[in-house]
């Protein structure tokens, strides 16, 4: 199957949103090319800004083949924001809860009707002191290894000069007008995971396959070499969230 059909909500958000991102910044696209035309996919993006979602949306949605982004479930609660998340399909995470695991039921099913679901694998804006990829969490991981869905990596960067993370005064900087690049890189190969029972270990190692393909990608995007080691921030019990039932999922 080709895909979700771009329809109307998602036509609306373009036309909302497409004329200030052409209009406010300049942009610096690579990659294309790796979106498949047709079929389930993974994208795996790198976050750094609360722009950023934007500026990855209209790249995506320059190639015909629309995302869909795994979201905090409260932002789905209402007003235009939640009705727009709705309409174009969104799918909504509800973090540390027995609900937790629907997400990526919603996602695998998404990806076997020939969709594409966007991940960012950090699981939040990065943390790290110099704006790289921190360790991933294994959601992305999962959902490819039992769906053999191509995994694209995409980097960004541009998005958090206009809007960075966490910044002590709240405000967008827009001028001198900004560039947003995003790349996007050949499918990882995770091969040598298939067929493998999905361990902890077989997860992290492919969850890490991915975030070095994003942080590789990111590296060319900025010119600049990056750490050996990835920044890891844990998490409040020190884990990843309530697993993906793969097992059951694949006797369905």
């Amino acid at each position: 199957m080709s895909g979700r059909r771009i329809g109307f909500w998602y036509r609306m958000a373009a036309v909302l949103c497409k004329p200030p991102l052409v209009v406010l910044f300049k942009r610096d696209w690579h990659g294309m090319e790796h979106i498949p035309a047709d079929g389930g996919f993974i994208t795996a993006i790198n976050h750094n800004s609360y722009l950023d979602p934007l500026s990855y949306a209209h790249f995506q949605y320059n190639t015909g083949r629309v995302p869909r982004f795994l979201a905090k479930a409260a932002l789905f609660r209402g007003g235009f924001v939640g009705t727009m998340l709705r309409g174009t399909g969104q799918i909504p995470v509800y973090r540390e809860s027995t609900d937790a695991a629907n997400a990526f039921r919603s996602a695998v099913d998404a990806i076997n009707k020939g969709e594409c679901v966007a991940f960012y694998p950090e699981g939040t804006l990065t943390r790290d002191p110099d704006m790289w990829p921190m360790r991933g969490k294994t959601g992305a991981a999962r959902v490819a290894l039992l769906t053999k869905a191509p995994v694209i990596p995409v980097a960004q960067w541009g998005a958090n000069e206009a809007v960075p993370p966490y910044a002590k005064e709240k405000r967008v900087r827009l001028f001198p007008r900004k560039t947003l690049k995003v790349h996007a890189g050949p499918p990882v190969d995770l091969s040598e995971f298939y067929g493998q029972e999905p361990t902890a270990e077989v997860l992290r190692a492919a969850t890490d396959t991915i975030m070095g393909a994003i942080t590789e990608l990111l590296s060319e995007v900025r010119g600049q070499s990056a750490p050996v080691q990835r920044y890891d921030r844990p998490t409040r019990n020190g884990t990843d969230g309530p697993p993906l039932p793969l097992a059951d999922e694949e006797s369905k």
